[in-house]
């Protein structure tokens, strides 16, 4: 396990068709593969939200992975606010 200091949190917004497109097994699949920590949701308003806490390089590589996302999502916006590590531990879908 990384020190917390080798750690970095990315909150996720991302917007367009991302619903009903596997985008959250895709994610959590992906994140699994990364070593990265944290979960993924859908939001009433049609985007999905997404924590992403792991090494730098790990979390800039899955917010990359965020703009293009399931093969059959069509990503307009990616929104990307970085935080604190709180410590988060697997990766889950959230409902």
């Amino acid at each position: 396990m990384a020190d917390e200091s080798d750690r970095t949190r990315a909150h996720v917004f991302v917007s367009g068709t991302v619903q009903g497109v596997y985008y959250r097994a895709n994610t959590r699949d992906t994140a699994q593969e990364k070593g990265i920590d944290g979960w993924v949701r859908n939001l009433d308003d049609g985007r999905v939200e997404a924590i992403f806490e792991g090494s730098d390089e790990a979390v800039e590589s899955m917010v990359e992975w965020c703009h293009t996302g399931s093969p059959a999502a069509e990503v307009e916006n990616v929104e990307v606010e970085f935080e604190d590590p709180e410590g988060e531990s697997g990766f889950e879908i959230r409902y």
